[in-house]
């Protein structure tokens, strides 16, 4: 290929390639979008609606459970959040799982898995049996929620690939509408059977997901780590712009997976690691400054996004609502819907803007404006609770700014999480990368549920949502310190802006004079 030049410093440590005809904007108009690699990640993300209808009908549910087994706010705290330190474990071996059967065939294996846990837990008699269901299908979603945006960032052609892999949001927050809907839908039926309906028909989407995904093709990156190259070549002709752009993608995974660039068989051996665990020794026991820097981004975001209060939101909404004044059931539900449109639809603004603004922008702006409405909503919060007599103005603000949060969360910090994680690990460490992010993300969020009745009857519901907002401005300092702008970069030109971590900005800069210098003088491949 003509025109190559290089830089040092990626994770490897070994020259790549910046030549690229996707960088050469003023000579090539941007291209269609890819309408199979479009298909492949809206099977792939709807996974992601097993873990929205979980969360969201849980917030409901949990009134019902409470009054038909009499159980205690510690047990409802537990019931709760419990899902997500239980997906800790599928969320690590997803990783693994993933690399053995490979990614498409790990998400039908979640659905089985989500589709067995609903129905225990729609059976369920007591707290053991409950806890039993939530175990099961916490596994489940550990799968589906780390797979779902790995697969998608594989098939994902440079051009939309952080359109599509926001997809996984999207189809999160779906669910969580699903899950506020089945709530008022049940919420008449008699006590024992009302909120079992709410869980149990959790089973039924996780079939028609399980069997819609084995019409996918299998991920290209695990194909040539599997050294079956004939079939890789042929679905990143399917999922690219270009055939120029397939070969690129092709050539870029066989130099990660150590194949010769000049190896053409359709199928070949692959260089094998000399241990088993040598991915997770380059990732935490000797990881090189590259690798250690995409590791505290990608997992950070994880840790910001969670640990700035969401989910006290999505999970504990009628609680919050009945707080700020709503006392009725019907009404609290109702209200509680409000907040799974909002989050449905302020995704949307995000997943069609990443490609177009970049990351940061959206990260930080969506993280700065979560913070002044979670000040807003903690400072209403505490009016309300200190005065003696209705504050309709106070409701009114805190209503509001509820909803302006969830909102303002949707529309960047929501899916940005899963894109800018599934772009910044090497492509030998992505899945286990990607698994200790998810796990991150949900180990907090499982925290956050099985604390937050208790931390807000210790600290007033005012004061807890002031300590989120604390927590999400320190998010925004380490967002706007440490993380790299990754648009408009393939997933192995991304690796050389990680490695120093306050120097990233000069690296952008020389990449670009670089692409500038090379289109001047016609040296990139059109």
């Amino acid at each position: 290929m003509a025109g190559t030049s290089s830089l040092s410093g990626g994770v490897s440590g070994e020259p790549k390639n910046l030549s690229s005809p996707l960088f050469d904007s003023q000579k090539t108009p941007k291209p269609k979008r890819n309408k199979y690699a479009f298909a492949c990640a809206i099977l792939a993300s709807m996974t992601s609606i097993l873990l929205g209808y979980d969360t969201g009908v849980l917030s409901g549910a949990a009134m019902y459970i409470k009054k038909d087994l009499r159980f205690t706010d510690v047990q409802i705290e537990i019931i709760v959040g419990i899902i997500n330190i239980f997906s800790l474990m599928g969320s690590f071996l997803a990783g693994k799982t993933s690399d053995w059967i490979g990614r498409r065939y790990t998400m039908v294996l979640a659905g089985a898995i989500f589709f067995a846990g609903a129905i225990l837990m729609g059976c369920a008699t007591n707290f053991a049996f409950l806890l039993v269901g939530r175990f099961v299908a916490g596994i489940g979603v550990g799968y589906a929620m780390m797979i779902a945006p790995v697969y998608t960032t594989e098939v994902a052609p440079t051009s939309s690939r952080g359109f599509l892999t926001s997809f996984p949001e999207v189809f999160i927050n779906a669910g969580v509408l699903l899950g506020y809907v089945s709530n008022f839908a049940f919420a008449n039926l008699p006590l024992w059977l009302g909120w079992r309906f709410m869980l149990g028909i959790g089973a039924i989407p996780s079939v028609g997901l399980a069997l819609g995904v084995l019409y996918m093709p299998e991920s290209p990156r695990w194909l040539v780590m599997r050294g079956r190259l004939g079939e890789a070549r042929y679905v990143l002709e399917k999922t690219s712009d270009s055939k120029e752009e397939a070969q690129q993608r092709l050539d870029d995974i066989k130099e990660a997976a150590g194949i010769p660039e000049e190896c053409n068989d359709d199928i070949v051996e692959v260089p094998k690691r000399s241990k088993d665990d040598a991915v997770w020794k380059e990732l935490f026991l000797h990881p090189t400054p590259a690798v250690r820097h995409a590791a505290i981004t990608g997992i950070g975001i994880h840790f910001f996004q969670m640990a700035s209060g969401v989910d006290a939101v999505v999970l504990y909404s009628p609680r919050i609502f009945e707080k700020a004044g709503i006392k009725s059931d019907d009404k609290k539900l109702l209200a509680t819907i409000g907040v799974g449109i909002c989050k449905t639809l302020f995704v949307l603004i995000s997943t069609f803007l990443l490609d177009k603004v970049g990351r940061r922008p959206l990260m930080l702006s969506s993280m700065g404006g979560m913070v002044i409405a979670l000040l807003v909503l903690s400072g209403s919060l505490m009016v309300i609770n200190h005065s003696s007599v209705t504050v309709p103005w106070a409701v009114a603000v805190a209503i509001v700014a509820l909803y302006s949060f969830v909102s303002i969360f949707s529309s960047g910090m929501g899916p940005i999480a899963w894109v800018y994680s599934s772009e910044v690990f090497p492509l030998r460490l992505r899945a286990q990368g990607c698994g200790i992010g998810v796990a991150v993300n949900r180990g907090v969020s499982g925290i956050i549920g099985m604390t937050f009745i208790s931390m807000y009857k210790a600290l007033t519901i005012g004061g807890a949502f002031f300590v989120f907002a604390c927590v999400a401005a320190v998010g925004w300092v380490f967002m706007f310190t440490l993380f790299p702008e990754t648009q408009g970069r393939n997933l192995e030109e991304v690796e050389l802006l990680f490695g120093d971590y306050f120097g990233w900005r000069k690296t952008l800069r020389e990449l670009k004079k670089k692409e500038a210098a090379e289109a001047k003088n016609g040296t990139l491949v059109a």
